[in-house]
């Protein structure tokens, strides 16, 4: 269960949620600009993402940045959350890109410092419109990378390559690449668990049809946050994707027993049967 910190201390630290759980808490580790989108601006959809984060490895784990002063400092930090997430978004652009990379790096080290796990978002450019300042000779922001699915995937080897195993994320989340990108990245490295983000909400087909193909092409995690949020029966929406994950049924047949459901129980669906069979693509940017 991904959750932002102060969340996760109400849930974790302070009611001991998870203590006797199978679910496991974690925390958003960093909160790079392209997730802002504050209300009333127009602007930081179009600007390429910073790195930025509000909270800390052991805020996560305790609640507070010097474990000493935590309350019952062992207990508060057994029942805070052990893992993160990290997310990057990458723009083609050296110089903005090396520092998100090296903000993962400063995170890297100080996760395994506190023996912290954490599992790594990559996702899709958000900017393409020219930055403001830039020289009129520099390359202009409207020209995205030639091929973003291999922009992705090869960035992720490149970041990863260097990394011992004590440092390395448990699994990734990523933007489905499509059959040949992901199967390729999935074979590039064994020990490398990919798993793929759900992007906006979308038909009920868009999710059961996206885990079906991931799981197909090498993907071995599914993290579907607004797909489940979005869901008319957030339950037995799950209880289909993990019949699509086990391979008990089809993405098409799970869509129709989904809407089987909906109608015994007297839950009336976001869109007709028909509509909900429609595919479309799902993972973009946050702004869009």
């Amino acid at each position: 269960m991904l959750m932002s910190g102060s969340t996760s201390e109400v849930l974790a630290i302070d009611e001991g949620l998870f203590v006797d759980s199978h679910v496991t808490p974690a925390v958003r580790m960093n909160d790079t600009t392209d997730i802002w989108l504050a209300a009333g601006s127009g602007n930081y959809p179009r600007q390429p993402a910073l790195p930025f984060t509000t909270t800390s490895i052991s805020q996560a784990q305790c609640g507070r940045i010097d474990r000493s002063h935590a309350d019952g400092s062992a207990s508060s930090r057994g029942r805070g959350a052990d893992l993160g997430l990290f997310s990057l978004t990458l723009n083609d652009d050296a110089t903005l890109d090396r520092a998100m990379l090296d903000a993962y790096g400063t995170f890297r080290a100080e996760a395994e410092r506190a023996g912290f796990r954490h599992f790594l978002e990559v996702f899709y450019p958000n900017a393409i419109d020219r930055t403001p300042g830039r020289p009129a000779g520099d390359r202009p922001r409207d020209e995205r990378p030639r091929d973003i699915a291999r922009f992705l995937a090869d960035h992720v080897a490149r970041t990863l390559a260097g990394v011992p195993r004590a440092g390395r994320p448990i699994f990734l989340k990523i933007p489905y690449l499509g059959p040949e990108v992901t199967e390729q990245l999935a074979a590039y490295d064994r020990s490398l668990v990919v798993g793929i983000l759900g992007g906006g909400a979308g038909t009920t087909h868009d999710a059961f049809g996206l885990l079906a193909d991931a799981k197909q092409h090498g993907a071995r995690v599914a993290l579907f946050g607004r797909k489940i949020n979005a869901a008319e029966d957030q339950l037995a929406f799950v209880r289909h994707l993990r019949a699509v994950a086990d391979g008990a049924t089809s993405a098409e047949e799970a869509v129709k027993a989904y809407h089987g459901d909906l109608q015994s129980q007297g839950i009336a669906a976001h869109r007709s049967l028909e509509d909900d069979l429609k595919r479309a693509p799902t993972a973009q940017a946050y702004g869009g």
